[in-house]
C-alpha cells in the first residue's frame, strides 16, 4: 500500500512565522480564518517573544517547537501525532527539521521553504530531508530567490515521505496568494469545500 499523501485525521494546525516576521503575519492570520474546521495555533519563536529580532540557532528553535507542540497536545487532550505543524520560510524549515529529528506529527506544511540564501544556491538546506517521513505540503513561489522551482523540485526528491508540491505565482513573500495557499492547505488536509463566511 503506498504511503498516504495527506495527514491522517489531523486535529489541529500549528504554524510559525518566518525569521523576519511574527505570528501576526497577515498570511498566517488569513490561514487561521480560512480553516475554521480545525483549531489553528499561530506561535512565535522565543526570540520574538523576548523582543529580539535575530533568530536563535536551529537547535533552540527546534527545541521550542517540541515544547510548544507538547503543550498544545496536552492542553487539547491529543496525541502529538494528531497535529499538523509548519509555517512560512524559516518556521516551516524548523518544523521539518524537528520532525526529521523525531518529533511526532501528522504532517508538515512548508510555505516558501528557504532552500538556500538568495544568490547562494550552493548553500542548500536539505541535509535533513531524507529523514522527513510524514506527509508534507510545499507551497513555493515561481520567482523565489530562496529557491527556483527546479531547485525546489530536486530537493523534494530527497524527501523520504510523500510530497505534495504546488508552485504559486510570486516571490518569497507570496504576496497576493493567500486564497491559493488556503485552498491548497484545505485540499491537502481533506477539507474540500471552503465554508461560506459567517
Amino acid at each position: 500500500m503506498p504511503p498516504r499523501r495527506r495527514p491522517k485525521d489531523p486535529a489541529a494546525l500549528v504554524l510559525w512565522p518566518g525569521a523576519g516576521t511574527d505570528a501576526r503575519h497577515p498570511s498566517l492570520l488569513a490561514i487561521a480564518e480560512g480553516i475554521p474546521e480545525l483549531p489553528v495555533h499561530l506561535l512565535d519563536f522565543p526570540y520574538r517573544r523576548e523582543g529580539r529580532r535575530a533568530p536563535d540557532r536551529a537547535p533552540k528553535l527546534i527545541a521550542s517547537i517540541g515544547e510548544e507542540t507538547s503543550r498544545i497536545a496536552e492542553e487539547m487532550g491529543l496525541d502529538p501525532v494528531q497535529l499538523v505543524i509548519g509555517g512560512r520560510s524559516m518556521g516551516g524549515r524548523m518544523c521539518s527539521m524537528a520532525v526529521a529529528a523525531g518529533l511526532r506529527a501528522a504532517g508538515v506544511v512548508l510555505i516558501a521553504y528557504p532552500l538556500h540564501p538568495p544568490g547562494r544556491p550552493e548553500k542548500l538546506r536539505t541535509e535533513h530531508l531524507g529523514d522527513l517521513r510524514v506527509p508534507n505540503l510545499w507551497l513555493c513561489g515561481d520567482r523565489d530567490p530562496f529557491g527556483t522551482p527546479e531547485e525546489t523540485a530536486a530537493a523534494q526528491e530527497l524527501v523520504a515521505g510523500p510530497v505534495t508540491a504546488r508552485t504559486l505565482r510570486g516571490r518569497h513573500d507570496l504576496a497576493g496568494a493567500d486564497d491559493r495557499i488556503i485552498a491548497e492547505i484545505r485540499d491537502w488536509l481533506g477539507l474540500r469545500r471552503r465554508p461560506a463566511p459567517r
